[in-house]
């Protein structure tokens, strides 16, 4: 058995081969800058590496030379299933299903709801399904696991046509990942999941924090767009909506969209996206910035620790949750009167597992997260019912 998991960007192209669901890939695939001059094509098998330049037209053709590198390696044999993510699945899907032509009809019919993902993600499905016509495929959705969000909470206070005729809500992202990271604390506290009482912290270029009640997603800090919620690498986040209004006036909506989502963030407030420069640089504009961050993620921390009947852990996983011992203590410091304490000792030496202290009434835990895995097991356990 192996499952093919496959992450189809608007330009690039990720693979994951798993030969069991609970051990790590055996074959790890990035494809890069497709549709220009020169595609970066890398591929880590057990024994090589492979890095080379490629060209390729579209998804279909560097799916086709992805496939090639791989059935040269011997790492096509026995897939029993693909999976795909799939950014938006709207309110159609709060589960992974069967790719079939009603389905990518939903996925199309999404497309105003992630105009940049989901066309992308199509690309991926089609060319997959015209070279593996005979192998069960599955899409596993990114706004799935939010789909136990009560209505109160999805809501937007506009005109009530907004919602039934345009379905404005919030949807909630990184789904997978929240997941992945909630079974994994239940396994790490010993309690079944569906007893488990979890905030979430998916910090990475992409961020969000989740809200899990016995087992379920309750609340999530991302939206309608992944805009919504924490500062992220790029992205603004929580931003009063007149302030956009006013912003109208001197920027096109071409040039708004471009500046809120790729150029705001961490990017806008100190000229890097990523966490690692920022600490560095330890600057009065860097020091400010962490702090909004942080001021941030506890807001959300304690509006969401108010949703749950207790709290079992706080969970940190992505790239900055994973990495970043600064983060992580700032975000639990003067929490101690909700029985969040960090252990310093700890924090600074763990890479997965607990990270409290004696004291602390609440467990923090580290997990790396592993949203392709999640994939994959969702996958298998669809096309083994």
């Amino acid at each position: 058995m192996s499952i093919l998991v496959i992450n189809s960007g608007s330009s690039s192209l990720k693979i994951k081969i798993f030969s069991d669901i609970d051990t790590p890939a055996i074959v790890h695939g990035n494809l890069e800058k497709i549709g220009e001059e020169h595609s970066a094509l890398h591929c880590q098998f057990a024994q090589n590496k492979i890095d080379k330049q490629i060209t390729c037209a579209d998804h279909r053709e560097g799916l086709e030379q992805f496939f090639t590198v791989l059935k040269d390696n011997n790492a096509l044999v026995d897939i029993t299933a693909i999976g795909h993510r799939v950014v938006h699945g709207g309110e159609d899907f709060s589960q992974p299903v069967k790719i079939d032509d009603n389905v990518i009809a939903t996925i199309e019919k999404n497309i105003p709801l992630a105009p940049l993902h989901n066309p992308a993600n199509l690309k991926g499905i089609e060319a997959t399904m015209y070279m593996f016509p005979d192998v069960p495929q599955v899409a596993v959705f990114d706004t799935a696991f939010h789909q136990s969000v009560p209505e109160h909470a999805y809501r937007y206070a506009v005109p009530e046509s907004f919602y039934k005729e345009q379905k404005i809500r919030s949807y909630g992202f990184h789904g997978s990942s929240h997941q992945y990271v909630s079974k994994e604390a239940a396994r790490i506290l010993q309690k079944p999941t569906e007893q488990t009482n979890l905030i979430t912290l998916h910090l990475g270029n992409g961020a969000s924090v989740a809200a899990i009640k016995n087992g379920k997603s309750i609340d999530t800090s991302m939206g309608m767009t992944p805009l919504e919620g924490l500062i992220m690498g790029t992205r603004c986040g929580d931003i009063d909506p007149g302030v956009l209004l006013f912003l109208l006036q001197k920027y096109s909506h071409d040039e708004l969209d471009k500046i809120l989502n790729k150029k705001s963030g961490l990017l806008g407030l100190c000229g890097s996206n990523d966490m690692r420069d920022i600490e560095a640089q330890n600057t009065e504009q860097s020091r400010l910035t962490i702090k909004m961050v942080v001021h941030r993620i506890q807001k959300y921390i304690g509006s969401f620790y108010a949703q749950l009947p207790e709290l079992d852990a706080v969970v940190f996983t992505a790239g900055i949750g994973e990495n970043s011992k600064l983060i992580r203590k700032l975000c639990c410091e003067n929490l101690a009167h909700l029985g969040i304490e960090l252990c310093d000792e700890k924090n600074n030496n763990v890479t997965c597992g607990e990270i409290q202290s004696s004291q602390s009434k609440v467990k923090i835990l580290v997990i790396p997260t592993n949203e392709e895995m999640e994939i994959a097991r969702q996958t298998y356990t669809l096309i083994n019912v």
